[in-house]
């Protein structure tokens, strides 16, 4: 396979999983405007900091407010990371390799891509509707490549790119749950803390999953085990870690701890940490420190991805 059409089926997915994770982020932080005492700023600012745009959001609006999170997450044409922006980059990679992904998979992209144009329907309404409509097509279209895509070399990158970005999401929402949403320790177990832990599980689709693999209340710990530490849950660190690792094995036709690379090495060093870790551990070491280091590594894994398999930056 030609390393620009692995890089492109690699960033793809990675833009389509941006793209539905922050709509969810979204919609769970309208529904926690709704109900928490707190209000304001309180859930909006931490939004902007899960998605690492802090400083250039303040430069767009110095004045913040709920509205201009909203409108820089999903439509600012300045934040190349807003969903619109994710939607178009992918469907613009996707139309340079239509031979190599199913006709259906472009066909619904683009009608996405289409639907998010200035002057549709979408912008008439509301924006929890938006935001169901934008994560029911990049839910539709992982369906459409789970079922009718090869499981070949292009399958492989393409999962890449959705497992790493998905790592990467869950340990930065995770992270702000921690170090920014709760400064204040009498914050902490009260009808705030119980609002913001629910929608922290909201945010990564877990709060059913967890709630029916636990029966237990929800408490700090037990959340940061089963999203970093779960072995079967699609969005948990350690799950996507693992897929990696399966994805390259698959890529090189071999096993990973047998293909010696820098690539393998550093995954393996990645999966034994989250593979044999226990929460107890994790928060001994401090929860914010060991996210930021596993981010650190996440990007790096990046960083070695594209010096092994791909050869241009015209896709990103």
């Amino acid at each position: 396979m030609l390393s620009r059409v692995a890089e492109q089926l690699y960033w793809i997915f990675r833009y389509v999983e941006r793209a539905e994770n922050l709509a969810r982020f979204l919609d769970v932080s309208m529904s926690m405007a709704l109900d928490s005492p707190a209000g304001g700023d309180a859930v909006w600012l931490p939004l902007i900091e899960a998605c690492a745009e802090s400083n250039l959001f303040k430069e767009l609006h110095p004045e913040g407010g709920a509205a201009a999170v909203e409108w820089f997450l999903l439509a600012q044409a300045q934040n190349p990371n807003a969903i619109c922006n994710c939607i178009a980059i992918a469907r613009e990679n996707a139309r340079q390799i239509r031979e190599v992904i199913p006709n259906e998979l472009f066909e619904e992209l683009n009608a996405l891509h289409l639907d998010l144009q200035p002057g549709e329907s979408f912008w008439q309404q509301a924006l929890p509707e938006q935001l169901q409509l934008i994560r029911r097509g990049c839910q539709q279209l992982y369906g459409i490549a789970d079922s009718s895509m090869r499981r070949d070399i292009s399958w492989h990158f393409a999962n890449l790119g959705r497992l790493i970005e998905r790592a990467e999401k869950t340990a930065r929402i995770l992270d702000v749950k921690y170090f920014l949403l709760l400064p204040s320790p009498e914050d902490v177990g009260g009808a705030l803390d119980e609002l913001q832990w629910i929608a922290l599980l909201r945010s990564a689709s877990a709060y059913q999953m967890y709630r029916q693999h636990t029966q237990q209340p929800i408490t700090p710990s037990g959340v940061a085990e089963f999203l970093l530490l779960d072995p079967d849950f699609p969005r948990s660190v350690r799950y996507c870690l693992n897929g990696i690792a399966e994805a390259i094995a698959s890529i090189d036709q071999q096993p990973l701890l047998q293909s010696g690379h820098s690539l393998s090495r550093s995954l393996g060093r990645l999966q034994a940490t989250w593979n044999y870790s226990q929460v107890g551990d994790v928060i001994d070491q401090g929860l914010h420190q060991v996210i930021d280091q596993l981010q650190l590594q996440i990007n790096e894994l990046h960083t070695l991805l594209e010096i092994r398999y791909f050869t241009s930056n015209q896709c990103t």
